[in-house]
């Protein structure tokens, strides 16, 4: 990756992490609730055998069988996390949901940081708390980032310290970008 803008144009990324939920304790549950909607909707809907004493409708093992044994993990497998830092901003991209751009002359600091996700944010993923946003996918590693107007926002990373570095290569005179313990 380049170590500035001006190495290969205006447009170069300085910096790229893609992140995605991969936790097993995450995973599995839902592994689970996927298997039990495929096996009940293929005893009773495929093979005509009644799942237990009192069997639900079969419309209603469709609608088990499209929300937790496709929509969930199909989307639970689609989330990514893509941050960016450019020689104009840093760019979140929590697909399929949002995505958030900071330009960089509205940061005023900027530091990696270890926090605390479940105490601090209420856990992982897109959240929002009285801290402000936090985009995060896993650990307890990121970069906080306070903007000219004193809001905050938290950009978890695996590779917070390069994140911070990078855009204080792509912002020289943006002040207080550090790493911290």
């Amino acid at each position: 990756m380049p170590a500035s803008a001006e190495a290969n144009g205006p447009h170069s990324i300085a910096f790229e992490e893609i992140q995605a939920f991969r936790q097993w304790w995450l995973l599995l549950p839902l592994a689970i609730a996927a298997i039990a909607a495929w096996s009940m909707f293929l005893t009773q809907v495929a093979f005509s055998q009644p799942v237990g004493t009192n069997p639900a409708p079969d419309v209603v093992l469709w609608i088990v069988l499209a929300v937790a044994g496709i929509l969930l993990p199909g989307l639970m497998l689609s989330v990514r996390m893509r941050t960016t830092v450019d020689a104009d901003a840093v760019t979140i991209r929590y697909r399929p949901f949002t995505t958030r751009r900071l330009r960089l002359a509205e940061i005023e600091h900027a530091a990696a940081v270890t926090y605390h996700p479940i105490l601090d944010y209420g856990g992982w993923g897109l959240r929002w708390s009285l801290k402000g946003w936090c985009y995060s996918v896993s650990g307890n590693r990121g970069v906080l980032v306070t903007l000219r107007d004193g809001k905050q926002v938290m950009i978890g990373s695996r590779r917070a310290e390069e994140l911070a570095r990078a855009m204080a290569t792509m912002h020289p005179t943006m002040p207080g970008v550090r790493s911290a313990a």
